[in-house]
């Protein structure tokens, strides 16, 4: 331990991405795209001129902006964009959540809210999800200084409707609800139009799953001009140009291509089913998903078994070793190849 840090540093217990294998392994373990961005993202990066790089780039992002209201039928002043969609989550958690009042959260989702909570010296409580694994909205009531979740949620997979959700936001009006839709675009349904009915509604999103760009890191939010506001005054006050030029074109061009984006997304729903129902067949029981991966576990494998099984053939899965998930494993899509050799491995591995 550095005795130069700053004592709250001491303190922090920081998140753990998944593994970046150095190794070649099939890599079903960060919820990654298993295809390639549009093509329009690739043209757009080799006809960039190199020349606009001594440049500093719009700080508002304002043509990413644009594409990103006219793809969701909003004002461009309603939208906010940052360096990926946990750059946008941190600075939502310091412009709305250091309240008196305790953020409330299920136990188990998106591991990174609890680590912004230590960071910014955010008072949390948790609600544990219910039988059937899912965020219980009804339990969470209006004595809040904030609402955060995934939805659908993550490593669960689990995602309500929109009119749960507008139920929610009906009894909740005095603080900030914020919807993580990261994993939407694979069967979830998004709140985004009800943005329009709740201005303490915060949706936020990133094109690292659906449009494949989890390289490029772009995430954004939408809400209220009020909300919108309160982002940009944080961000101004930490770094007014989180965005890069490259970025900025290369995400237009992720938003322009929509049959592209339908294609993988379409693509990816289908390799998660029949992986379902192939796993189910092993034994696995599998909690139904509206993301892009599954959560597994079996009642006759120990689940760190056979993540170290599944690695030593060469296939990298996502083991969380706490005591609520450590029966289970979360299982990322990649193609339907890679599928077919997870299957194969699972099939030796649970002989």
């Amino acid at each position: 331990m550095s005795r130069f840090w700053s004592p709250e540093v001491r303190e922090l217990t920081p998140y753990v991405p998944g593994e970046q294998p150095r190794e070649r392994l099939i890599k079903l373990n960060t919820n990654e795209n298993p295809y390639p961005p549009a093509p329009g993202v690739e043209q757009a990066l080799r006809n960039y001129p190199a020349d606009h790089l001594r440049l500093y780039p719009d700080p508002d992002a304002t043509a990413l902006r644009d594409a990103l209201a006219k793809e969701y039928g909003v004002d461009t002043e309603q939208v906010f964009v940052g360096n990926g969609s946990d750059e946008v989550l941190a600075l939502a958690f310091q412009a709305f959540f250091r309240q008196d009042k305790p953020l409330l959260m299920p136990s188990i989702t998106y591991s990174f809210y609890p680590v912004y909570c230590r960071l910014y010296g955010i008072k949390s409580r948790t609600l544990a999800l219910d039988d059937d694994w899912q965020v219980p909205l009804e339990a969470m009531h209006t004595d809040n200084g904030g609402i955060i979740f995934a939805n659908p949620n993550a490593p669960t997979g689990h995602g309500h409707g929109r009119d749960a959700i507008g139920r929610l936001l009906e009894r909740n009006r005095d603080s900030v609800v914020l919807v993580d839709e990261a994993y939407v675009d694979f069967g979830g349904e998004s709140v985004v139009p009800l943005v329009a009915r709740y201005p303490n509604l915060l949706v936020t999103g990133t094109f690292s799953k659906s449009r494949s760009l989890a390289g490029l890191r772009l995430g954004y939010a939408i809400g209220s001009h009020e909300l919108i506001e309160g982002l940009e005054r944080v961000k101004n006050s930490f770094n007014s140009y989180p965005i890069d030029s490259l970025a900025i074109a290369a995400g237009v061009a992720a938003l322009e291509d929509t049959a592209h984006f339908d294609a993988c997304r379409e693509r990816v729903i289908a390799t998660r089913e029949r992986t379902r129902q192939r796993m189910e067949s092993l034994g696995f029981t599998v909690l139904p998903s509206q993301t892009n991966f599954l959560l597994v576990t079996h009642p006759d494998f120990n689940a760190g078994e056979l993540f170290v099984g599944l690695r030593e053939r060469g296939i990298l899965v996502r083991h969380f070793n706490t005591e609520a998930l450590q029966d289970f494993l979360r299982i990322s899509m990649g193609t339907d190849d890679e599928m077919d050799s997870l299957i194969e491995a699972l099939e030796d591995l649970c002989r």
